[in-house]
């Protein structure tokens, strides 16, 4: 056989057996488009982004725009439009496919000591979410139920649902549940950083009541009643017990992620809790934020905290003193803080499938609320896109892509409303 010959069998056996390595996918890579490139995948990413419904289980834009002292007057209407402050608006949204963003009715602990005061603040935080949309009506839309979500997208707007962060909006009042669920909330995560009337929270050492209180376990009975998600993020582990053995339905993590990658973190959940979601047929959405992501990174930053406030101590100053603002900036340049990138949130997702199936995790970014923790390629809400071209590049389907953007949620919600409608 002539040299040249045998050359040019090479090069066909050797195209076509790259050919064959292509062809041959699992069934689960069936419906994937073969990538090979970066910039290829994720422009594909962004298609699937702006395809799929993409909820998000938690972005504290109306806290943060209340700290801001967001009014509706015409110089102020923007802010939820298009701002170069925060994570999340409109342009933003658009561009990265968010179309349902829980909006996270907040209620700070502190509230908690004045009778009142956090229903109060409920109801304040609940009219400007409902002022922003009756004031840019062909952009948002109040989602109370799921259905709603769906019927918002395919009009192009976004939806803009409620879930109530932290319980104590309640009172002690078991008929401010039905209240709240008429004025639009549509999840409630039973506490926040305190020990509340309802249970214990993973960030308080208290152990008030060793998992819910008795009007706790009534207020989960009665969430169910009312068709209201209950939210099991930031709650003890033994609250979080307590709640499955309680409950009628499947429950939701909002904005929580997985231990194994933050050990000792008992705001995340642990490779039993995730067994469990999963004989609940619930979801847990993967928190955005670097120390949620990466017990490495938390160290750091603990580290330099530390030092910051030795710092102060030394010069005898607070941080809002004039007179610190010249340190503060000399320490931050000198210091920067590590971050998380979108491969360790991915890292999150893989871990819940491995555990508990691609049925049970979701999105729950906190998004304005974790401050400068965001990961590197999810910095705010028009980023989506690099999360969904790190699942692809991991063998994701679009199915379960689809699932992960929304699906997963979508199936809890309407399961809790159909229950509340045979009641």
């Amino acid at each position: 056989m002539k040299l040249t010959h045998l050359l040019l069998l090479l090069v066909i056996f050797s195209t076509m057996s790259c050919k064959t390595k292509k062809m041959v996918r699992s069934e689960k890579q069936a419906d994937i488009p073969v990538l090979n490139e970066e910039e290829e995948r994720l422009k594909y990413a962004n298609e699937l982004a702006h395809k799929f419904i993409i909820a998000d289980g938690h972005v504290d834009l109306p806290y943060r725009l209340r700290v801001m002292n967001f009014r509706f007057e015409k110089e102020m209407i923007g802010i939820p439009i298009e701002s170069e402050d925060g994570d999340f608006d409109y342009v933003r949204a658009k561009k990265g496919g968010l179309d349902a963003p829980f909006m996270s009715i907040y209620l700070p602990a502190r509230y908690q000591k004045e009778p009142g005061e956090s229903k109060n603040i409920a109801d304040t935080l609940i009219n400007m979410v409902t002022g922003i949309c009756n004031e840019h009506p062909d952009k948002f839309e109040v989602a109370h139920w799921a259905g709603d979500v769906e019927r918002i997208f395919k009009a192009g707007k976004i939806a803009l649902p409620m879930g109530m962060e932290n319980g104590s909006g309640l009172e002690d009042q078991l008929s401010n549940v039905a209240y709240f669920k008429k004025r639009g909330i549509s999840y409630i995560t039973l506490t926040h950083s305190k020990d509340n009337l309802i249970c214990d929270s993973s960030y308080d050492t208290t152990r008030t009541w060793n998992g819910l209180s008795p009007y706790g376990a009534q207020v989960v009975k009665e969430m169910n009643k009312q068709g209201i998600m209950v939210d099991i993020s930031h709650v003890s582990d033994s609250t979080f017990y307590q709640v499955l053995e309680l409950t009628d339905i499947p429950v939701i993590a909002s904005h929580s992620s997985t231990r194994k990658y933050t050990p000792g973190f008992e705001r995340n959940m642990n490779d039993d809790m995730i067994r469990h979601l999963k004989v609940n047929n619930g979801v847990i959405m993967i928190n955005f934020g670097s120390t949620f992501l990466d017990k490495e990174v938390s160290d750091q930053r603990t580290e330099l905290r530390n030092k910051f406030q030795e710092m102060l101590d030394k010069a005898g100053l607070k941080s809002e003193d004039p007179a610190a603002k010249p340190l503060i900036e000399k320490f931050q340049k000198e210091n920067p803080p590590s971050f998380s990138d979108v491969k360790m949130v991915a890292n999150h997702i893989d871990h819940v499938v491995k555990l508990a199936g691609v049925n049970h995790v979701g999105f729950g970014s906190d998004y304005d609320g974790v401050g400068d923790s965001l990961p590197v390629g999810l910095k705010d809400v028009s980023q989506f896109p690099n999360l969904i071209a790190e699942l692809l590049k991991r063998a994701y389907s679009d199915s379960d892509i689809e699932k992960i953007c929304s699906g997963n949620l979508m199936r809890v919600w309407k399961e809790v409303e159909t229950h509340a409608k045979k009641k």
